[in-house]
């Protein structure tokens, strides 16, 4: 048998991984998506009831995205508003709430209002595309451009490997649920924020400098620290050549920085300090910006500063630190409590964190699912581009069944999906794809929307949107997707490399068979040992198959039927 791994074919370059930015001192590690069999459930009247009290039918928050049903709900369950979106003044269509369409012609290259003598170098304006209207729902969509492909892939990386490409999108791909159209996955994700600060230099670093001085804000004082440290790599570029030069520089803007935010943490306001100031000051402990050396005992007790001035954030990195042992002694009963008093203040983190507690029954809590949904639908509806973790959380809970006094609304649960993905949420991009792939949540089964949404997911390094694009490259989709074994095999080798078990049960049976590699049976068992560790079910079965009979299996048909499905008859693509 071969103890050695046969090195994989060379792939495209892998897709930069737009993660969510991480907590400092694992305080992240606490906040862990609601899995689909996980509970789930909604707002509730009195959120601090007793376990003991009878569950009741629970009905969602209007503030938050509804659907529009398409069938006729229970009788408890009161009709819900349709959602209306009128097209907007800039061409684009409106979508729910927390959508954010692409801005006016040239907006993100425009430079923040100028202050007060600031040097703002000239941007030169990018034309936005032209938007014809759709006769068939009123919305606005675009008139693709000839060669424009389907499926947008990672920056600066195709999709394929020069063989078939996608096919451009339909004319009247917005014909229905336009917020999940190809056009809607194609602008999904995070936008570029306008800056609070001037373009860095030298220059404006100077009279920035000189106002906050002038001011004695410590808002203006922090927000000087902040911008020092913008300016520091533009200064330091300049100086790469001269190491002195370049060395002296960077320990006397560090020691400012380090002076003036230390003195607002201290005593920046009266003798408690600027709550501002101990958060930031605490998170560059917790990950050594700002020239600091990482001492979670630091961090922590700033944090703990922060949180007696009821500071939100401060109040929430207590809790995590108390949770994991980070600076202090893990302790399961302070945890919760500064969990409740950090959702009390209106963190969103510690809202979504608390629902999680409850619902499981984590840290040493009883299960209370009516508390649990109470605090995940506010955290939902406070959600924004950083975090909307919240939104798919509560859609999974309106999925389907499993949770008590929860009625399962799959119209609901797509619009929340529907709502974080255009937010840039890898796990709901796939929840999407996996819609539109198979027909659930009242989808119809639309190939291209769902290859579309499974490539955004996979561009962020989604594992399950990675083998799912290797399914429908072993398939492929007529008049949308070129079959294609090498993509197949890279696909389902990218997340297998990984360690995602599916995924390495995938590489064995395509090693196996032939499919984008050479067949190879020891390397095939190689992979079908290491998803047996993680307890697949497949790949044990296939092992003890081995162990019988010992012959390679031969390869059949992977097909899909004329809507797009696995056909399972003659079809093996249903090892995904």
């Amino acid at each position: 048998m071969a103890t050695h791994e046969e090195p994989a074919p060379q792939s495209t370059a892998v897709p930069a991984v737009d993660e969510l930015k991480l907590e400092n001192l694992s305080l992240n590690q606490s906040s862990a998506s609601l899995s689909s069999d996980r509970a789930s459930s909604h707002r509730l009247s009195g959120s601090s009831q007793k376990n003991d009290q009878a569950d009741e039918p629970l009905k969602r928050d209007a503030s938050l995205p509804s659907a529009q049903p398409q069938a006729q709900p229970p009788a408890a369950w009161p009709p819900a508003t349709p959602m209306t979106r009128p097209a907007m003044p800039n061409g684009y269509p409106a979508g729910p709430a927390s959508y954010r369409p692409a801005p006016p012609q040239g907006y993100y290259n425009m430079p923040p209002p100028p202050g007060p003598n600031y040097y703002y170098p000239t941007a030169q304006m990018t034309p936005r595309p032209q938007y014809a209207p759709s006769p068939q729902m009123g919305y606005s969509q675009p008139g693709p451009p000839p060669g424009t492909p389907m499926m947008r892939p990672p920056p600066g990386t195709p999709m394929m490997m020069g063989y078939g490409q996608p096919q451009p999108p339909p004319a009247l791909d917005n014909a229905y649920m336009p917020d999940s159209s190809v056009l809607a996955a194609s602008q999904a994700g995070r936008r570029t924020p306008s800056s609070q600060f001037p373009p860095p230099s030298m220059e404006n670093l100077q009279r920035f400098r000189a106002e906050a001085m002038q001011s004695n804000d410590p808002r203006a004082m922090l927000d000087l620290v902040k911008y020092m440290m913008l300016v520091m790599p533009v200064v330091l570029a300049n100086t790469e050549k001269d190491p002195k030069k370049h060395r002296k520089i960077k320990e006397t803007m560090y020691a400012e920085a380090q002076r003036i935010a230390k003195k607002l943490a201290n005593n920046g306001v009266g003798k408690t300090g600027y709550g501002d100031a101990q958060f930031y000051l605490a998170d560059c402990y917790g990950s050594g910006k700002l020239g600091l050396a990482i001492d979670a005992d630091k961090a922590f007790s700033l944090y703990l500063q922060g949180s007696k001035q009821s500071h939100p954030g401060c109040t929430y990195r207590v809790a995590v630190c108390y949770e994991v042992g980070a600076g202090t002694k893990k302790d399961n009963g302070h945890a919760i409590q500064f969990y409740r008093k950090a959702a009390n203040l209106g963190d969103v983190r510690a809202m979504h964190k608390l629902s999680m507690i409850l619902l499981r029954g984590t840290l040493g809590q009883q299960r209370n699912p009516r508390e649990g949904m109470s605090w995940l639908e506010r955290a939902a509806g406070l959600v924004d581009e950083d975090y909307p973790q919240p939104l798919h959380d509560l859609g999974v809970a309106f999925e389907k069944e499993g949770v008590p006094s929860v009625i399962p609304d799959p119209n609901y649960a797509r619009d929340l999906f529907t709502t974080a993905a255009q937010y840039g949420y890898a796990p709901s991009q796939f929840k999407l794809g996996l819609a539109y792939e198979n027909g659930f949540l009242n989808c119809p089964i639309d190939p291209r929307r769902s290859i579309a949404w499974y490539s955004k997911a996979a561009e962020q390094g989604d594992l399950e949107a990675e083998l799912a694009l290797s399914g429908w490259y072993l398939t492929g989709a007529d008049g949308i997707l070129q079959q294609n074994d090498s993509e197949a095999y890279l696909w389902a080798r990218k997340a297998a490399d990984r360690g995602y078990a599916k995924a390495e049960y995938a590489v064995g049976y395509y090693t196996e068979t032939g499919v984008g590699v050479k067949p190879n049976l020891d390397e095939a068992r190689r992979w079908y040992m290491r998803s047996a560790a993680q307890n697949n079910r497949r790949a044990m079965q296939r092992l003890t198959e081995l162990k019988k009979h010992g012959g390679m299996q031969q390869r059949r048909k992977h097909t899909r039927d004329p809507q797009g499905r696995p056909n399972e008859k003659d079809s093996d693509c249903t090892i995904m």
